[in-house]
C-alpha cells in the first residue's frame, strides 16, 4: 500500500491510498484487438480456443461500421483491462424485443471483485432503457460460479430447450436445398 503523508505545521497529516477504481465503458474500433484477445482467453477458460476463427478486423467491421452487429463493453479495474460483455439485440415472437449476451469475461486475476455483476448490470440497464422484455445468454453446465452468480439475479433456466448450432458447412448444405 502507497502513502503519501504531507505535515502542514503541526496541525494536519493528510494520508491518501490507493483506491480501487472499476470502470464500464463501451467498446470502441480501437478496443478491437483488445476484444480479440479477451475472445480467445475466454474460449480457452470454456476449453474450445481451437474453435475461435474471429479476426481483430472482422470485430472492427462488424461492431464498428455503418452497420454494427453487436455491442460491447469494456471493464478497466484500475485503468487495466479487466473484463467485457458482448451482446445485440434480437426479436423473440412471444415477447418482443431482447438482448442477447454471447459473451460475459472477466479476466481471473480480476473475479471476485463485483466486475461480472457490474457488467452485467449496465447491460440490463441498455435493455430497460431500450424497452426490451428479456435478457438472454448462455452458460456452461460445469461452471457453477456463474450459474449460482445467475441464480442470485433471478434469472431462469431454460432446461427443457435445447441449444442448436448449424456450423457454416450445414448452414452451405442446407441453403443449397433452397428451391
Amino acid at each position: 500500500m502507497r502513502e503519501l503523508s504531507r505535515d502542514l505545521g503541526s496541525y494536519v497529516i493528510l494520508s491518501l491510498r490507493e483506491v480501487n477504481v472499476l470502470s464500464i465503458r463501451p467498446a470502441t474500433a480501437e478496443d478491437a484487438g483488445l476484444l480479440r484477445t479477451m475472445i480467445r482467453e475466454l474460449a480457452d477458460f470454456e476449453r474450445e480456443l481451437e474453435s475461435v476463427s474471429i479476426a481483430e478486423a472482422e470485430l472492427a467491421r462488424d461492431g464498428f461500421g455503418a452497420d454494427p452487429k453487436f455491442r460491447a463493453l469494456i471493464a478497466e479495474w484500475n485503468e487495466q483491462a479487466a473484463g467485457y460483455a458482448f451482446f445485440f439485440p434480437f426479436y423473440s415472437t412471444w415477447q418482443g424485443r431482447q438482448l442477447f449476451l454471447e459473451d460475459l469475461f472477466v479476466r481471473p486475476q480480476f473475479r471476485g471483485k463485483g466486475i461480472g455483476t457490474a457488467l452485467l448490470s449496465y447491460v440490463a440497464n441498455i435493455a430497460m432503457h431500450e424497452n426490451c422484455r428479456a435478457m438472454r445468454w448462455e452458460v456452461l453446465n460445469w461452471n457453477k460460479p456463474a450459474i449460482e452468480l445467475y441464480k442470485s439475479l433471478g434469472a431462469t433456466f431454460l432446461d427443457d430447450w435445447r441449444l442448436v448450432f448449424l456450423p457454416s458447412d450445414g448452414v452451405r448444405g442446407l441453403a443449397g436445398k433452397a428451391a
